[in-house]
């Protein structure tokens, strides 16, 4: 019998497994360090210092978790449907698009409150219309949703880079981006949580989207595993064969689940555009779409570990940025290369642990 069709407990599943796989990654990547003529473990302890060690590294470990958050919900929503969304990244850009159209005709006139609900509906809806054409070529034409997903990311991007150049831009300056949002169009920091555990956010932009994305993540919890259309989508990802069998309609099911991907990828641009920058501009999404991937496939899909995931790549993120500045020896490519590894780990070998584990489970387990 193949290991990968051998039941193991959660705790070695969601676990275990994941832990190793995260240890051999910060192993090969502290390998890395020495080889280059640099202390792994005062490498390792910067790393912790940048992401955790003063409230201002806190909010930016957490500002970029948020972001992650959104993407990794959205490729897990189309992964529980059988779908590997690889367009989270033109969604986000899209869904920014969305998000600033909403503030920039609503921030002269309401309050930041008012603006956000509506913000959160028109990235989720931009998001959501990118992610159809694919959704729909899939369902109805058989095309892969992986390809249409990847040629979709470079259609948004050079969409956006269009309309910021000659339809958004303020008139009269080079800068392809929106003109700065107003008060109602930004989204507040959320100091007020740093300073409730005697921390002082500083210059963080970590802000209120973070909270949305908590409540994405209950969403998608409840969405999947306890709703009919949660099953459905299930059935589908495990058993094409068997969701047929049960009259489970696949293209509906399939145009369902890249909408709600798409819109939780839209959704990641309230973290930047109306949290950070008060403003849309070129590359703003910073690649949170392809680490969503990675966040995804170490969180196991489920939305309690997506959280965890996107806060380690955040303290990556974060921590990096910081070992960088402290030892220039390694280098941003440097962080990347560790990044690269835990993505590897975590994500094409992520069962690399899996036949041993079984093996070693049914040594010991009770009989």
């Amino acid at each position: 019998m193949s290991t990968a069709s051998v039941p193991l407990p959660n705790w070695i599943n969601y676990g275990l497994i994941p832990l190793l796989n995260l240890i051999v990654a910060f192993l090969i990547s502290g390998f890395v360090v020495w080889l280059i003529g640099e202390s792994p473990l005062a490498a390792l302890s910067l790393l912790i210092e940048g992401a955790f060690g003063s409230g201002e590294g806190i909010g930016f470990t957490l500002y970029y978790a948020t972001s992650f958050i959104f993407t990794g919900l959205s490729v897990a929503v189309a992964i529980h449907a059988g779908l590997f969304n690889i367009g989270s990244e033109g969604q986000a850009y899209i869904g920014g698009l969305g998000c600033a159209l909403v503030a920039l005709a609503l921030d002269n006139y309401v309050p930041w409150y008012v603006t956000m609900p509506v913000a959160i509906v028109g990235a989720g809806i931009f998001g959501a219309a990118w992610a159809f054409i694919p959704a729909f070529l899939q369902a109805k034409r058989g095309s892969h949703i992986v390809i249409t997903t990847i040629m979709f990311n470079y259609i948004a991007a050079a969409l956006m880079v269009y309309l910021l150049v000659h339809v958004l831009i303020v008139p009269g300056k080079m800068a392809p981006e929106t003109r700065t949002f107003l008060e109602g169009g930004q989204l507040p920091k959320l100091g007020w949580l740093m300073t409730m555990f005697g921390a002082k956010l500083g210059a963080a932009p970590f802000n209120v989207s973070f909270i949305v994305a908590l409540f994405a993540a209950w969403f998608v919890w409840i969405l999947i595993w306890r709703t009919k259309l949660g099953f459905e989508m299930r059935t589908l990802g495990v058993s094409s064969t068997a969701a047929d069998y049960a009259g489970i309609p696949y293209a509906r099911i399939v145009i369902i689940a890249m909408l709600l991907s798409g819109a939780l990828a839209g959704m990641m641009a309230l973290n930047p555009v109306m949290g950070s920058s008060a403003r849309l501009q070129v590359e703003f999404v910073g690649g949170a779409g392809f680490v969503g991937i990675a966040v995804s496939l170490m969180g196991r899909n489920h939305p309690l570990g997506i959280i965890l995931a996107a806060i380690l790549f955040g303290t990556l993120y974060q921590g990096g940025d910081w070992i960088s500045f402290e030892m220039p020896n390694i280098t941003r490519e440097m962080i990347l290369v560790i990044q690269g590894l835990v993505i590897l780990f975590a994500g094409a070998l992520e069962y690399m642990f899996r036949p041993a584990m079984v093996h070693i489970y049914q040594q010991f387990k009770p009989a």
